[in-house]
């Protein structure tokens, strides 16, 4: 019978495996360092894990093409969380349960890390080796791209950033967080179904329910920095408030808040009951981890 802890267990494994042997430590000036403590050992793999769920959606076996996106994208959010943690940015001290990459190797020795981990996102989506086409190559780097970009994450976080101490209406937090947050969780849907080249009706509702479970792990990660402890999350508590950023709990309340998140959850698995595909089990089951995360 399958499992969905059995079945994570497997790929976590996979793709600990490949981050450790695609991220060298072996670097000019020790540069590897930096870049391994960012990825390593830490993490919820959520977003490796949704393009590998979405790749097998079909019912195929992950491909190679898909491990490599898999990393890619966390490669892409590890270096977001580098540069995000930098006191120009949001000046956090700690991360995934230890000091982040700019307390442990100081502010040049993370901006360098975090711009050789997004380098090495893309280089690793077009290997010499024959193993992903050229054409699924450019696809790949075209969504990861997209999602990383002005278009999304890069353009949310420049909103977030002018919205300190702003009291944004309910559409203007929606539309932020979907670039912020969204957008790269929506994108590793996209591109695990561009590796399996599945129908087009089907990406279609995917990209749905890319879209509502990205917005419902933002609602989620808002009541958690109310409701839970530095010590559980990994990183401080209660940022958010302290910093005065418009968040789903300040706008609508703790309560409410919470059942957004599960509406936009329940939206997700609408999408995704309506895609058609044979093995969504994996998709379903991670949208329920989102709407029980504790950290």
């Amino acid at each position: 019978m399958w499992n969905l802890h059995d079945w994570m267990n497997g790929h976590l494994q996979a793709v600990e495996h490949a981050l450790s042997d695609w991220v060298a430590a072996e670097s000019p000036a020790n540069l590897g360092e930096p870049m391994r403590y960012a990825v390593l050992q830490g993490g919820k793999r959520l977003r490796p894990l949704l393009v590998m769920a979405a790749s097998e959606a079909n019912g195929m076996p992950c491909s190679v093409a898909a491990m490599r996106a898999a990393c890619a994208v966390e490669l892409i959010h590890a270096y977001s969380l580098v540069h995000d943690d930098m006191p120009c940015m949001d000046n956090d001290v700690l991360r995934r349960g230890k000091p982040t990459v700019h307390v442990q190797f100081g502010e040049a020795g993370a901006l360098l890390a975090g711009d050789a981990l997004q380098a090495l996102a893309f280089e690793l989506l077009v290997p010499d080796d024959g193993s992903v086409t050229p054409g699924l190559s450019a696809l790949l780097c075209r969504q990861l791209a997209r999602a990383a970009g002005v278009n999304g994450m890069a353009g949310g976080q420049a909103i977030d950033l002018a919205s300190v101490g702003l009291p944004l209406t309910l559409p203007q937090l929606e539309h932020m967080h979907s670039l912020k947050t969204g957008a790269l969780l929506q994108s590793c849907v996209l591109m695990g179904a561009a590796c399996a080249n599945l129908p087009t009706t089907a990406v279609a509702h995917l990209a749905d329910y890319g879209r509502h479970l990205g917005l419902a792990f933002q609602v989620v990660d808002d009541v958690l920095d109310v409701v839970a402890d530095t010590e559980t999350l990994g990183k401080t508590a209660g940022k958010d408030a302290q910093q005065n950023k418009p968040t789903f709990v300040s706008l609508m309340g703790l309560e409410p808040a919470q059942a957004y998140a599960n509406q936009l959850l329940d939206q997700a698995r609408t999408s995704l009951d309506r895609s058609g595909l044979p093995q969504v089990q994996a998709l379903h089951g991670l949208a329920d981890l989102v709407g029980g995360r504790t950290h």
